[in-house]
């Protein structure tokens, strides 16, 4: 499933704010690898001029290589695209972060013992990340030195829960306690520059790490001599101007074995757990009429909440995936789809792994693709009478041209482009990027403070 849908297991639903491009992406990918009991889910949070072309390539692009990963490492296989050891070719920002995240990025009980699947499918999430962000810096369309994307994934199979996080996105469960009371369980930890094993590996990349003035909670990566760009996460996919100072595309991996006393997952980018608590979306997703109306009624809570607690800002997108752990039959009233709960110009279906998937980075448009699939798995899909053709209005224009990697920053950030935007517009609002007014080479000024996200 690619954008608004719902399945037996998994409902999906994203809702662009008032920024301009929808920048969000989403996926879910049952049977994953050819494996029954396996699925695969993923939310991407684009940010940067481009933002929203490397979130769609990332979605297409990293489920493919995961699996491809995942089969050479179950197999005894090198995979087509390694070269020597996992750990050979990185360079000592992202080996440094593998040290740490076997510290402290798994999630693991000391008395839990993990399942033979769950070491190949490490190295499988962090050799595919890898891959995944130096197929971006290779792209021949998408420019990503300023621009990028967050993604936190998981795999389930069976019992088995393994997530790879990068970036602020987020992944939480509604589980029940010894009271049978329906709580919230945190799944990742926000990759942010203020945590402090986050802060001190950029600071020893000489990247800087502090907050401006007018929001004075929010921690930034900034260039070593520039006051630029302002990330405001601390591990991301592209953002190449950044990925010497600091900044990594390595992921956060964890584990957590399921029981009969977990219900559901819901991931979900950060334009809504800047609204909401982990504790609120549990409640939200749980009190939803039906498993297939579970996710707009999430993003549709975020959206009112936007507006009361921020109405000065401007409304950031919203993408939702949730996962249910316990699907009810497929004779449930609940799994019938109402055609009315999914507007038309959003319902889409994509197949992952198409021939055609680079169109849409090339030409910025969203098109049905021929199912055609390199991996010969099977899809779930929304009924056929819910699959409606984007609109033409719905279509993103054709990109303008676009800048080179090998360009200076300052080139870069210049580019001419038709609209500007506020710095600092809003309150206590969690820019991913920001531009602040800088003196160029030659007599080029800066005229325009911008904000991406």
């Amino acid at each position: 499933m690619f954008l608004n849908g719902t399945s037996e297991v998994a409902c999906l639903y994203t809702q662009q704010g008032k920024k301009g491009t929808n920048q969000d992406a989403m996926v879910v990918w049952e049977n994953f690898s050819s494996r029954s009991d396996t699925i695969f889910c993923g939310v991407f949070d684009g940010h940067g001029p481009f933002g929203h072309m490397v979130a769609r390539k990332v979605r297409d692009s990293l489920p493919l290589k995961l699996c491809t990963e995942w089969r050479a490492n179950v197999s005894g296989h090198d995979s087509p695209h390694q070269n020597g050891s996992l750990s050979g070719s990185m360079n000592s920002e992202e080996t440094t972060s593998i040290s740490i995240d076997d510290d402290w990025g798994e999630s693991i009980d000391e008395d839990e013992k993990l399942p033979e699947n769950y070491i190949p499918l490490k190295q499988s999430f962090l050799k595919a990340f890898k891959l995944m962000d130096k197929e971006l810096k290779l792209h021949p369309v998408i420019d990503c030195f300023c621009s990028g994307t967050t993604a936190v994934t998981l795999v389930k199979q069976g019992q088995d829960l393994i997530i790879g996080n990068v970036g602020d996105s987020r992944a939480i469960m509604g589980t029940r306690d010894k009271d049978n009371n329906l709580v919230a369980v945190q799944l990742t930890v926000d990759l942010k520059p203020n945590l402090p094993r986050e802060a001190a590996r950029i600071q020893q990349c000489r990247g800087r790490v502090f907050a401006l003035q007018d929001e004075p909670e929010v921690a930034r990566v900034w260039l070593p001599n520039n006051d630029s760009p302002g990330l405001a996460m601390a591990r991301a996919f592209g953002d190449f101007c950044l990925k010497d100072y600091g900044l990594i595309s390595v992921p956060d991996i964890s584990y957590h074995h399921l029981t009969e006393k977990d219900e559901f997952i819901v991931l979900a980018t950060d334009g809504v757990w800047d609204v909401l608590s982990n504790k609120e979306v549990v409640d939200i997703v749980a009190s939803a009429p039906t498993h297939a109306t579970a996710a707009r009624a999430l993003v549709d809570c975020a959206v009112r909440a936007w507006r009361l607690k921020f109405p000065t800002s401007k409304i950031d997108d919203c993408a939702v995936v949730c996962l249910f752990l316990e699907p009810t039959s497929p004779s449930d009233p609940s799994q019938e789809s109402d055609p009315r709960e999914m507007p038309a110009e959003q319902a889409e279906i994509k197949v992952l792994g198409s021939k055609e998937e680079d169109k849409e980075e090339g030409h910025g448009s969203v098109e049905a693709h021929t199912p055609v699939s390199t991996l010969e798995h099977s899809y779930t899909f929304c009924n056929a009478d819910e699959i409606v053709p984007i609109s033409e209005e719905h279509k993103v224009e054709k990109v303008p041209e676009i800048c080179q990697s090998a360009r200076s920053l300052a080139d870069c950030i210049s580019t001419a482009e038709e609209e500007e935007w506020s710095a600092l517009e809003g309150i206590t609002r969690v820019n991913s990027l920001l531009n602040l007014p800088r003196i160029l080479s030659g007599d080029k000024r800066s005229t325009s403070w911008r904000k991406w996200l």
